[in-house]
């Protein structure tokens, strides 16, 4: 075969177009990214509007194999595809967690561990009519100073500094690790992912900084993994998930200053199980207080009954998740806490249902992901008997009940926060921003300045379960040193309010 150079003359990928399609988490939503990013390097066009796939000469289809609903839609898509006679390239957790189904008999697919040759498997599938099927794992010398060492661990995946196209221009996503070192018994995506594979600190600190000053579109930064606060612990030299952090605060102060406006970003830490982040909390409490840290974090919690966790093989109690989320709310002002529950897993019965409920109601998190219990097939749980899919459905409507029965923020109605700009809501009218806790802020347009991007200071109007309404106080100036706040400093002092930021009447214009 001709190497990737001679074959982009031979082929012209610039006639053809790829249309990407991506289920799941940030981890998937980055991989997704780098893959586009390559692909339009070597010179295909690319795109992510479902409108435009009829035209496209390949599909993308990048699966995530948590839950049943997902897979089945990534499926349905493969079917379609093929009815239209479509190439088809297949990506991410579903087929690398089960490699033998039929549907990928005549289909090329990429591993989670092969995103970087995506272009050589696309001209392969186009231009050659060839099925390829990439599932290998990367592999480095354990000692990374040495290329001759003949001992080599699994690597974190493909390197953090390849070409990308973000799903959103201003949010950069960095995967941290894959895999993870737990064994729960209802996860597919161990299947996929594997154990635990971690990035170097270096070259984590290295793309962050490239990011921080050489992108200037980028104003947050997700470190995405299956279990950041497993971070480190497959590297058998003492690194973790403090050693990051640590390394992280350093960067942001060295680089984000408060007196360098234009450089100014926000990180937030990806989801973090309970069992490996038990002894690293002063640490991790420090960098949620960091100016250039969200206060944020997704702690899953799964069920509040010890017995049930035991069956999940979750590694932890009850009482030590909440050990962490006290010491974090406790240490961390505001701390926006999300966790997620399962309802109906096959040991669950009445009593501990009524514990996740008691455990729901003690800390009212503001954001709560609720799933019926799925059985994903070849794993443990789904050797175990189910529950009636009657008392599965009635034990989640009630977890949703309780949950929509108390409204978070109510009290902050009036205060002031400082909030980054980063989306456009789903009305498709208002700005999304987040302040200083990643609490989600809707912002109003401006008539005269685009909010995208820029930091501006609201006044909380109204709150509901699901939002955060508020009317526009200033947009501060570029070289304004103004930054996210979360709300405990809720009025600017005069002098800044008047002399650094554009200030707005009640109709949002410029005054």
């Amino acid at each position: 075969r001709t190497d990737n150079t001679d074959m982009a003359t031979f082929c012209k990928p610039e006639t053809k177009t790829i249309y990407v399609k991506t289920w799941g988490c940030s981890h998937n939503i980055s991989d997704s990214e780098y893959m586009m990013g390559l692909l339009s390097k070597h010179g295909y066009n690319v795109t992510m509007d479902e409108e435009r796939s009829d035209s496209a000469d390949l599909w993308l289809l990048n699966s995530c194999t948590v839950k049943g609903p997902s897979e089945e839609h990534f499926f349905n898509l493969i079917r379609k595809a093929k009815s239209k006679n479509k190439c088809v390239v297949a990506a991410g957790c579903v087929p690398q967690g089960d490699k033998h189904r039929a549907e990928y008999r005549d289909i090329s697919i990429v591993g989670v561990q092969q995103i970087d040759n995506i272009a050589h498997v696309v001209d392969e599938t186009l231009f050659h009519g060839h099925t390829v099927q990439l599932f290998g794992a990367k592999r480095v010398p354990i000692d990374e100073t040495s290329k001759s060492s003949s001992k080599h661990r699994r690597d974190g995946g493909a390197r953090l500094n390849l070409p990308k196209i973000r799903k959103n221009a201003l949010i950069e996503i960095v995967p941290i690790n894959t895999g993870c070192l737990n064994q729960c018994t209802y996860c597919k995506t161990k299947h996929a992912r594997g154990d635990l594979a971690s990035y170097s600190v270096h070259e984590i600190i290295e793309r962050m900084q490239y990011v921080i000053e050489h992108e200037e579109s980028v104003r947050e930064i997700w470190l995405t993994s299956e279990d950041t606060g497993a971070y480190g612990l497959d590297l058998g030299d003492d690194t973790n998930i403090a050693t990051l952090l640590t390394a992280i605060m350093q960067l942001l102060d060295r680089v984000c200053a408060p007196h360098r406006r234009r450089r100014q970003v926000m990180v937030r830490l990806g989801m973090s199980n309970p069992p490996y982040i038990q002894e690293h909390l002063a640490v991790i409490a420090k960098a949620l207080n960091h100016r250039n840290v969200y206060s944020f974090l997704h702690i899953p919690v799964q069920s509040g009954s010890n017995r049930v966790l035991y069956a999940m093989k979750r590694k932890y109690t009850v009482h030590e998740f909440e050990r962490v989320c006290d010491y974090l709310l406790q240490h961390v002002p505001r701390i926006h806490i999300a966790t997620d529950f399962i309802c109906g897993f096959p040991t669950e019965n009445d009593e501990d249902h009524a514990r996740s409920l008691q455990l729901l109601h003690k800390y009212k998190f503001s954001q709560v992901n609720i799933s019926q219990f799925y059985s994903r097939p070849n794993t443990p749980a789904a050797n175990m008997k189910k529950l009636d899919s009657k008392i599965v459905k009635q034990r989640s409507r009630e977890m949703t009940k309780a949950f929509k029965s108390y409204v978070s923020f109510g009290e902050r109605i009036g205060e002031r926060h400082t909030v980054l700009v980063s989306e456009i809501a789903k009305d498709s009218h208002h700005f999304v921003g987040h302040n200083k806790c990643f609490d989600h802020f809707l912002v109003p347009p401006h008539a005269d300045i685009d909010l995208m991007a820029k930091v501006v200071t609201v006044e909380i109007e109204e709150v509901g379960k699901y939002f955060i309404k508020s009317r526009l106080i200033s947009v501060a100036n570029d070289d304004d040193a103004e930054w996210v706040t979360n709300g405990l400093s809720d009025t600017l002092p005069a002098s800044k309010t008047v002399n650094s930021a554009k200030r707005l009447d009640g109709k949002n214009n410029v005054i």
